[in-house]
């Protein structure tokens, strides 16, 4: 079977399991030839185990309107808020902390990364995990 043209490649962040056609995600896909109530149908099912937590998504979308989406893990900073417990990061990071990490906290939040981080082993990706926090206000044990 020939390839299909494909029409255009995007990137989207919607919470999983709970996305709505609402902006500002309706008017990205419809821009881009998508039918945002069929995507937001097979995208709430791919994604409901994840409950609401903001996941990232690259839609392919071919010549004839069809589409292929792959779900991303979380950003870094929404899993780091998270095992931090923090609401938001800080607005200036170095005087004001939000939170706390371990290193225990550094391995899992590396580990579901692991795919999308470029370091060469699970070190390299907790110390990219914990520049991150650090610039988000986090402060990194250990």
């Amino acid at each position: 079977m020939a390839k299909k043209p494909i029409k255009a490649t995007f990137k989207i962040q919607a919470p999983g399991g709970k996305a709505t056609p609402a902006p500002p995600l309706g008017p990205a896909l419809g821009a881009n030839g998508v039918n945002p109530g069929q995507f937001i149908k097979q995208f709430n099912d791919a994604t409901a185990a994840l409950n609401g937590k903001v996941v990232g998504c690259v839609i392919t979308v071919y010549n004839d309107r069809t589409f292929e989406f792959e779900i991303k893990s979380p950003p870094a900073s929404v899993l780091i808020l998270e095992r931090a417990k923090a609401e938001k990061g800080s607005g200036v990071p170095n005087k004001e902390k939000v939170g706390k990490l371990n290193q225990d906290d550094l391995r899992a939040i590396a580990q579901e990364k692991a795919k999308e981080l470029t370091g060469h082993s699970e070190e390299a990706n907790m110390r990219i995990i914990a520049g991150t926090a650090r610039s988000m206000g986090v402060t990194v044990e250990g």
